[in-house]
C-alpha cells in the first residue's frame, strides 16, 4: 500500500550522484498524517505526548476570566486550566523510514475553523471520548462521518475506570457498526500505540476496498 508523502523532497539525481562511493543516498521518509480529535479536556495533548519521539509542539494557553462566556470548560476546571488554541503536534519514527505525524485539534468550538486545514492529507482520525461528557465529541464524530474520513473511537478511561460499556458508547454516539470502539488510556504509551494501530488498520482496509 502506498501512503501519501509529505512535502519533504526526495534527493535530486544530482544530489544522489554526489553521494560517496559505496554509500547509499539518503531517502526521504514516507510520512503518514493522523488527526487526534475530541472535545475539550478529553486528553488529546496527553495522548500525543505519551507516544511522540520528539518533544511535542503544544499551543496551550491559560484559561482566564476573559474566556468566561466564550470557552466551554466542560465542567472539568479542576483538572484543566489551559486549552489548545491552534494544534498539538508529535512524531513517531517507525522502522522502514515510516514516520507518523500526529496533529491534535483544538477542543474549543471557536477554533473549529482550523479543522479543514488540519485534516488535509490525513489517512484518518482517533476521536477521544470522555463518557462523562459524550456530547463533547458529537462535533468530531459528525465531522469525520460527513467527510467519509476513517476514524476510531477511543474511550479515555480517566483514573483507569471504565464507567460505561463500549456498546453503550456506540449506541449513544450512533456510529456505524464497522467503526472500532475501544478503551484506551491517553497517558499510556502501549495503549496509545494500540489505538494508532487500530486506526491505520482501518484506513488500510478502507483504501483497499
Amino acid at each position: 500500500m502506498a501512503f501519501p508523502r509529505s512535502d519533504v523532497a526526495a534527493p535530486s539525481p544530482q544530489q544522489a550522484s554526489q553521494a560517496p562511493s559505496g554509500v547509499a543516498a539518503p531517502v526521504a521518509p514516507v510520512t503518514v498524517k493522523i488527526v487526534i480529535a475530541g472535545g475539550f479536556a478529553v486528553g488529546k495533548t496527553t495522548f500525543i505526548g505519551a507516544i511522540s519521539d520528539i518533544e511535542p509542539l503544544s499551543t496551550e494557553a491559560a484559561m482566564t476570566e476573559h474566556s468566561l462566556g466564550v470557552d466551554d470548560a466542560g465542567g472539568v476546571t479542576d483538572r484543566k486550566t489551559s486549552t489548545t488554541v491552534a494544534m498539538d503536534f508529535g512524531r513517531i519514527a517507525l522502522p522502514g523510514d515510516l514516520w507518523l505525524y500526529l496533529f491534535g485539534t483544538p477542543g474549543q468550538d471557536r477554533f473549529h475553523f482550523m479543522w479543514d486545514d488540519l485534516v488535509t492529507g490525513a489517512i484518518g482520525a482517533v476521536v477521544l471520548v470522555d463518557t462523562e461528557r459524550l456530547e463533547a465529541c458529537f462535533d468530531a464524530v459528525d465531522y469525520f462521518e460527513a467527510r467519509q474520513i476513517p476514524f476510531v473511537l477511543a474511550v479515555n478511561c480517566f483514573d483507569g475506570v471504565a464507567k460505561h460499556t463500549l456498546d453503550d458508547v456506540r449506541e449513544a454516539l450512533a456510529v456505524r457498526r464497522e467503526t472500532p470502539v475501544f478503551y484506551t488510556d491517553a497517558r499510556s504509551r502501549p495503549a496509545v500505540k494500540q489505538a494508532l494501530i487500530s486506526l491505520v488498520t482501518l484506513a488500510m482496509a478502507r483504501m483497499q476496498s
